[in-house]
């Protein structure tokens, strides 16, 4: 289609929005924080004869399937023993297990309820290109969905997001722009800047936008709600579920305030996110968390709070040690968003009495996070799990800083790919900090990461290092020990030495060595004839 074509079909599609209430995300004109006000009018008492949107009818699963979007949804409901039981809680807990769904998440549900509903509006013809920001769940949904009926699909999402879930999206077919993790949800270089931006570039493009259209929530409304209210026999005291988009959170929540009422919904947010209620709970010095796929730092369009009953805030050191014991004790092969979900779990339902019955979502599986917590030296890295001295080294808790290390060599942002590279050669390294006017560090340039984007075209070796800025390093504070030193180094090539300098706001991390295998082998080996 040619770009006044294309132009002619989104002037139409405006058209039809205004006089068919279909949904036509505001992304698609102008960039903005999907954050608006819903103008939704549901309320537990509606009309359904009235609704202005399509419904899907939940069924019961076919034995035969005609393609594998048939087999999205009527997940299992499994019963939780060893861990409620440890933590003295007298009511039945069971897991709503998603990620059974054929792309491996919850998110199956909404992304082929967008492309459905968006053909059924003529939103989404032959030809088309869809473009989704998305933490990779909703990606792999959409991905699905248009691998099967033919579309085009690109996924916009953080840097943040594992390597798994990047590596099963190209499979699919999709194609992937990363957006820096530093990068706030307004900024132009966010996450929903570049979206917008795509759109703009790309003709016959149509961004779903999960944050604020209305088949995200209906998803579950329709489906997700029913299977729990089936599955229990209609016995359901309590629902526990995480906050991301909001769209299960709504869907479920909406539904079981008409059908059962006395339901109570719980909603799961980490620290460092701000969808919590009352915003009190927000208060916190957290501004990085690693649970994927739940938090965020704006409102979601489609996340309706007011059906949730009771919020709990969670972090990192008890949600990835939590999802760790699943895998352990339970044998479900979860995500890290799970063990958060149960932590707020066991707070939330300690007063629930036998015989009443909790259901917890799972939002997807361990194949997202094979290379991080599922990963020992990845946990223990990031102070989720003792780093234990099983082989008893002599070297173990001797300080990092004893180590004589290579002086440290930085750049800025300003220096071009072409003199980093030089600069590499020069010093015969495969790794530079880049820090910022005070000396603090943004990041690092690995020499695979400048070749592959090099060689991709993505970026120009005249171009300045910012686009080719690894934020997301294996790092080690001056007060670590070599024990932990060497078990991250049996993941990774290079460890960044920091010190932070400062406090509070003020506080920075200043880049004081890079530590390679070389670095810990030659202090062993110089050093055992002593010991």
């Amino acid at each position: 289609m040619s770009e006044v074509a294309c132009k002619k079909n989104d002037v139409e599609n405006s058209k039809r929005l205004k006089t068919n209430l279909t949904f036509w995300s505001p992304l698609n004109d102008s960039f903005g924080l999907p954050d608006k006000k819903s103008k939704c009018t549901w309320t537990r008492n509606c009309n359904k004869e009235t609704t202005p949107h399509s419904t899907h009818e939940w069924k019961r699963t076919s034995k035969i399937l005609p393609d594998i979007l048939a087999a999205i949804g009527n997940t299992p409901l499994v019963k939780l023993n060893k861990i409620p039981k440890a933590a003295g809680l007298k009511c039945n807990v069971y897991a709503k297990c998603e990620y059974f769904n054929p792309g491996g998440s919850v998110k199956d549900r909404i992304g082929l309820r967008l492309v459905e509903d968006a053909e059924q509006q003529g939103i989404l013809k032959p030809g088309c290109t869809i473009i989704e920001p998305t933490s990779g769940n909703t990606g792999i949904g959409v991905a699905l969905a248009a691998a099967v009926k033919g579309y085009r699909c690109l996924i916009v999402m953080s840097e943040k997001m594992s390597n798994e879930k990047v590596s099963v999206l190209l499979a699919l077919g999709a194609e992937i722009v990363r957006v820096p993790v530093t990068a706030a949800s307004d900024a132009p270089d966010g996450m929903f800047g570049v979206t917008h931006r795509m759109r703009k570039e790309i003709p016959n493009s149509v961004i779903l936008d999960q944050y604020s259209n209305p088949s995200n929530p209906l998803a579950h409304y329709d489906t997700t709600a029913e299977e729990i209210y089936d599955q229990l026999d209609k016995k359901v005291d309590m629902i526990v579920l995480g906050a991301g988009t909001g769209g299960t959170v709504a869907g479920i929540g909406r539904k079981f305030k008409e059908i059962s009422p006395d339901t109570v919904i719980v909603g799961v947010d980490p620290e460092g996110s701000i969808l919590a209620q009352p915003e009190k709970l927000n208060e916190s010095d957290v501004t990085f968390y690693e649970v994927e796929g739940i938090g965020y730092d704006f409102i979601p369009t489609v996340l309706d709070r007011s059906v949730v009953d009771e919020w709990v805030k969670t972090n990192d050191k008890e949600s990835l040690p939590m999802a760790r014991r699943l895998i352990k004790e339970e044998g479900l092969l979860v995500g890290t968003s799970s063990g958060a979900v149960l932590v707020a779990t066991l707070e939330a339902a300690k007063d629930l009495k036998e015989g009443q019955n909790v259901v917890v979502i799972m939002p997807d599986s361990i194949r997202n996070y094979i290379t991080k917590f599922i990963s020992d030296q990845w946990m223990e890295a990031r102070s989720l799990k003792p780093c234990v001295n099983t082989q008893n080294h002599w070297w173990w808790d001797i300080k990092v800083s004893t180590l004589e290390l290579e002086k440290l060599q930085s750049v800025t942002t300003a220096m071009t790919c072409e003199r980093v590279l030089h600069l590499m050669k020069k010093m015969g390294v495969d790794q530079i900090p880049v820090v910022d006017a005070n000396g603090g560090i943004v990041g690092v340039v690995t020499l695979q990461n400048l070749m592959t984007k090099l060689l991709a075209g993505t970026v120009q070796s005249n171009e300045n290092t910012d686009k080719v800025i690894v934020r997301i390093y294996p790092k080690v504070y001056k007060t670590a020990n070599l024990g932990l030193v060497s078990r991250i180094l049996e993941k990774e090539s290079y460890i960044l030495l920091l010190d932070k300098q400062g406090t509070g706001s003020s506080q920075i991390e200043k880049p004081l060595g890079i530590i390679t295998p070389i670095d810990l082998l030659q202090y062993i080996s110089k050093n055992q004839k002593d010991k």
